[in-house]
């Protein structure tokens, strides 16, 4: 029997209309449960009648950071149709594989991308778009208000998140009702989210982090969401001190709180009304959390992806001095195992690839059946991540089981980078791996053999990748050599090129 999917913003709408439901701290914009229910309703009338778009057709939004996204988001769920936020960071090449994979039927924009959706428009065959602006505003404001929202279940697809593919074809997980439901009662229990919360948004919504820790959580319990368009270490430190705007929680990467404790404002920030501040997405450097604890927050760490809506570990409040590195423990409604290349479970404290199941996990992904059988052995999911768990129950990722490294919170998979090396008609021979770097965690270092006869500098290769990649995806410098080093099979030995060359 399917779960019936509840509308969060039409409930409190009814319950608290005059609550602060969203707040766009670019514009200014701020809306009450009330206003931002009709604007959704609008919305969702316009894009059903004006648009003809219809349940299961794409709706992709490439813009920043704007309260623009979450209607979006929410009215497609009123008309059954699938949100798909982009990455507007990536290259045009990459994006155009992500259009060409979920099709849309209609590209909103922001007006600072106009240029490029309309390139995306032409290459994809994308015939309907809209901008945000006084467009969408008039789609927002005078619209035919849906009257009859599509009765959807948990189970039915809400959203489609890309990430990097380990073959260099960008993977889009499948996002379920469900899947934000349960996070949300994760969020509850873990985070302590509820109707006082006031969320302050960091992380851009075409990332799960962005949308779901705790954006959209917060939105079902009634709390407040405030949004800023892009990273500001010094507003970010003004709003969280500040009494009036009163933030209760915060989630960022290591990389958010690094820039904030740099910044000279870092040392009078009031950090007393946090609820909760959660930092993920790659591992946190000792002294970071440190730094924070002396100003009397508290980072607790976590862990999470994409397929799982995304929290899967959590480290509670009064363990994370004490663990400082563990990723904590499981959520509530979700099962972990961690298991050797046999699949079998390993030992207590050895460390073996950590598996995730539970219905917080994605159904497979968008358009690639081979690659979602891949992914699950008997319902669980292979993270691809290595971890351990101690005695006390405690998870640790140790390192990433395959070869993606994580530079500055976002996943860079080497095969992708190389693809693009590859390209380069110079170039005989790459590879690609991740060496430490203070300011982002890890950062790109292409070894690359060039072909006889030819002559190439650390400057074209680089200038070659950022042509077709972006730019956290870019190799920070390049080691020019002779051959690479193979295995038996002839497959580039990894740990070696690491031993050789990945010094930073």
């Amino acid at each position: 029997m399917s779960i019936p999917y509840y509308d969060c913003i039409a409930h409190h709408a009814m319950r608290q209309p005059g609550s602060l439901a969203a707040v766009d701290l670019s514009t200014e914009r701020r809306h009450s449960y009330r206003a931002l229910d009709e604007r959704i309703a609008r919305l969702a009338g316009s894009l059903r009648s004006q648009w003809d778009i219809a349940a299961g057709d794409r709706v992709a939004v490439l813009a920043p950071n704007s309260t623009d996204t979450f209607e979006v988001q929410l009215a497609c769920g009123r008309i059954g149709a699938i949100f798909v936020p982009l990455n507007w960071r990536l290259a045009g090449p990459e994006l155009h594989a992500i259009l060409g994979d979920c099709a849309p039927a209609l590209l909103i924009h922001d007006a600072e991308f106009a240029d490029r959706a309309r390139d995306l428009a032409r290459g994809c065959g994308i015939t309907r778009m809209v901008a945000l602006g006084p467009e969408f505003e008039r789609m927002a404001l005078d619209g035919p208000a849906l009257d009859q929202p599509m009765a959807a279940t948990l189970d039915d697809v809400s959203t489609i998140l890309y990430t990097s593919g380990t073959t260099g074809r960008p993977k889009g997980a499948i996002i379920t009702h469900g899947m934000n439901f349960w996070n949300t009662v994760h969020s509850i229990s873990l985070a302590g989210v509820g109707r006082s919360s006031v969320f302050l948004g960091l992380l851009p919504l075409f990332h799960t982090g962005g949308l779901n820790v705790f954006a959209y959580p917060v939105f079902q319990a009634g709390g407040t969401v405030m949004i800023m368009r892009s990273f500001d270490p010094g507003e970010a430190l003004r709003l969280i001190g500040d009494p009036s705007v009163g933030v209760t929680h915060l989630f960022g990467v290591p990389a958010n709180f690094q820039f904030m404790a740099q910044h000279p404002g870092f040392r009078e920030t009031d950090m007393s009304r946090l609820v909760f501040a959660g930092v993920g997405g790659a591992p946190t450097p000792d002294a970071i959390l440190r730094t924070w604890q002396d100003q009397g927050a508290v980072l607790q760490q976590g862990y999470g992806m994409t397929e799982t809506s995304p929290l899967v570990l959590v480290l509670d409040r009064q363990d994370a001095v004490r663990k400082a590195g563990s990723a904590g423990k499981p959520v509530l409604h979700g099962q972990t195992r961690v298991v050797g290349d046999d699949g079998a479970d390993v030992a207590p404290r050895a460390v073996g690839e950590l598996w995730v199941k539970g219905p917080h996990v994605t159904q497979g992904y968008w358009n690639q059946p081979e690659v979602t059988e891949a992914a699950f052995s008997d319902g669980w999911l292979h993270t691809g991540d290595a971890a351990l768990v101690d005695d006390e129950g405690f998870y640790f990722i140790v390192d990433r089981w395959k070869d993606m490294y994580i530079s500055g919170g976002e996943n860079v998979y080497p095969a992708e980078v190389e693809n693009v090396l590859y390209q380069h008609e110079q170039i005989a021979e790459a590879a690609v791996i991740g060496v430490t770097d203070a300011r982002w965690g890890q950062v790109g270092r292409a070894i690359v053999v060039v072909k006889p006869g030819c002559e190439l500098s650390e400057d074209a290769v680089i200038g070659h990748c950022a042509a077709n990649l972006a730019r956290y995806k870019l190799p920070q410098s390049v080691v020019f050599t002779e051959a690479l080093p193979r295995n038996a099979t002839g497959k580039v030995h990894k740990p070696t090129l690491r031993r050789s060359f990945g010094e930073s």
